[in-house]
């Protein structure tokens, strides 16, 4: 059984979830719950959980509070949370999972499937949740991204990637090294993660770091130079926008 302890300060939304839990996920044992900071890092502490399922917003701290106080973390976690623009952009930039509130049932059994099928990776846990950590914190931007590659997560920084390139249901990582990585991913993921982090689609194909653009030539239209020298297609439909917002830079 997969040990697993419920923290939410709200004694409705722990037992709900307690129950659908119960209900839909019979591999999941609930050995405690927590409606507290303080409660929650006592139970981690004393049954060594396999999974928390952790509420962002608590009345005495939130979630990365918590998280914050251990030394290491080798426990997974799904979030469950209300709608929070920025938690959950760093959230999915760390690819760590979450459900919304109100729970769906189908998003929870889907929640724990994935878990399950990950379990076992506990050398990436206290990295993965580093990265979260450092990028939820509001005097930084997002800056580390994580990125399944089939194997487990790969953590780069964003400022290191030239260009995103699309093959189908994945992506390709161009970065400064030169190196390229495959992503399990669409580009149009991609695309909506980065979307205020000064990337822009040029081309159905092609998720451009605009940080990375040397020079733009003119045509119908037109093509970018990247740092790296290679030569980006621009769409004709979004040759617009593109220039609108390289001139913000």
């Amino acid at each position: 059984m997969i040990k697993a302890i419920i923290v939410d300060d709200e004694l409705g939304a722990r037992e709900s979830l307690s129950k659908m839990v119960e209900k839909n996920c019979k591999t999941i044992d609930i050995v405690a719950k927590a409606d507290s900071m303080t409660s929650a890092f006592e139970a981690i502490t004393k049954h060594q959980p396999d999974l928390v399922f952790l509420d962002i917003e608590m009345s005495n701290g939130n979630a990365f509070d918590l998280l914050e106080k251990f030394k290491e973390i080798d426990f997974d976690i799904i979030f469950t949370t209300a709608y929070d623009h920025y938690a959950i952009k760093a959230i999915k930039f760390s690819a760590i999972d979450y459900i919304l509130k109100p729970i769906d049932p189908e998003e929870l059994i889907q929640a724990v499937h994935r878990f399950e099928e990950k379990n076992g990776q506990k050398s990436m846990l206290d990295k993965k949740f580093k990265a979260l950590l450092s990028n939820i914190r509001p005097e930084n931007k997002l800056k580390k991204v994580g990125i399944p590659d089939g194997d487990g997560l790969i953590f780069i920084n964003l400022s290191d990637i030239i260009r995103c390139d699309s093959d189908g249901n994945y992506t390709f990582f161009v970065l400064i090294t030169g190196k390229r990585i495959l992503a399990s991913r669409t580009l149009g993921e991609y695309e909506q993660m980065f979307a205020d982090d000064n990337f822009f689609r040029v081309h159905r194909s092609h998720l451009i770091n605009l940080q990375h653009v040397k020079k733009y030539i003119k045509g119908e239209g037109g093509y970018v130079v990247m740092s790296d020298n290679s030569q980006v297609e621009v769409s004709r439909r979004n040759k617009t926008d593109f220039l609108e917002k390289l001139s913000l830079i």
